[in-house]
């Protein structure tokens, strides 16, 4: 958890976030995590009645804290998503729980951030194409579930095809990475992937799971991108949603390191690009 802390830390440090353009979330309400997620669920959480079979897919341990920061984290999502509307960018510094499926939570994911955020921007008649780009190097399985039947949306994960989880889900496209794919070839597949949707879909959102664990010292990653690669993705997304004037919020997605200073400052690379391009 301290990777979400050092992040902001250092963005600050480097003059990207201000007081001027940083705001906090509230928590989600009730009605928007409805969207998404079954009620029977979200109250079991929050009372800290998940079973152990339920806790052990999650993978993190239930406490008050958790249950405040997983509230939190889908609100975040939501407000960047609204200053995308407003400015063009916006970056969440969390967000992309991904794994969260519409009854359960796995992978370190309660509450799916980026479902919750694509119903309630159709809800509220701010879009009505949005597009889930989901870079993490995991498949956003539980993002394409909870999306599956709903019109207005699309999901896209490009993500290693022998990494969590064992059984995929059925994205609106999956595009399958092999093991230790790297720079040229990975540039190559997000450029054409996302140039394909946004010709053949026409998005007017854009929701952009920017996960660092394509990196390749990544303990969970299995591919062989560089720092650089990674800089070099997050341009190339952003510009493409810029040149079109479509609106897009970040998300960091996953990262892990035990040098969480390490890890922060990777999450920072898509910020750096979207300061940089928009700034």
């Amino acid at each position: 958890m301290a990777k979400f802390g050092l992040l902001h830390s250092y963005l600050q440090q480097q003059g990207i976030a201000q007081p001027t353009n940083t705001f906090r979330p509230g928590k989600i309400k009730h009605s928007q995590l409805a969207l998404a997620h079954c009620e029977q669920y979200v109250t079991a959480f929050a009372s800290g009645l998940l079973d152990a079979q339920a806790q052990r897919r999650l993978g993190l341990p239930w406490s008050e804290g958790l249950v405040r920061r997983t509230f939190i984290s889908p609100a975040g999502t939501l407000l960047a998503a609204h200053f995308a509307l407003r400015e063009g960018i916006a970056c969440h510094l969390a967000g992309g729980t991904h794994h969260a499926h519409r009854d359960f939570a796995s992978g370190f994911c309660v509450f799916n951030d980026l479902a919750v955020t694509a119903r309630v921007l159709l809800e509220q008649q701010l879009a009505t194409r949005v597009l889930v780009f989901d870079l993490d190097v995991h498949q956003g399985d539980g993002t394409a579930r909870i999306l599956a039947d709903v019109p207005g949306t699309y999901t896209c994960s490009v993500h290693c095809e022998k990494n969590f989880p064992v059984r995929k889900a059925q994205s609106d496209l999956d595009v399958n990475l092999p093991v230790a794919m790297s720079d040229d070839g990975y540039l190559q597949v997000v450029s054409d992937t996302l140039m394909r949707l946004l010709r053949d879909y026409q998005p007017d959102f854009i929701l952009y799971d920017a996960g660092v664990d394509v990196f390749a010292d990544d303990p969970l990653g299995r591919l062989n991108i560089s720092l650089q690669g990674i800089a070099a993705r997050d341009a190339l997304v952003l510009s493409m949603a810029r040149d079109r004037n479509i609106p897009i919020a970040t998300v960091i997605g996953g990262g892990y390191d035990k040098d969480q200073t390490a890890v922060a400052r990777r999450h920072a690379i898509c910020v750096e690009q979207a300061h940089r391009l928009f700034g």
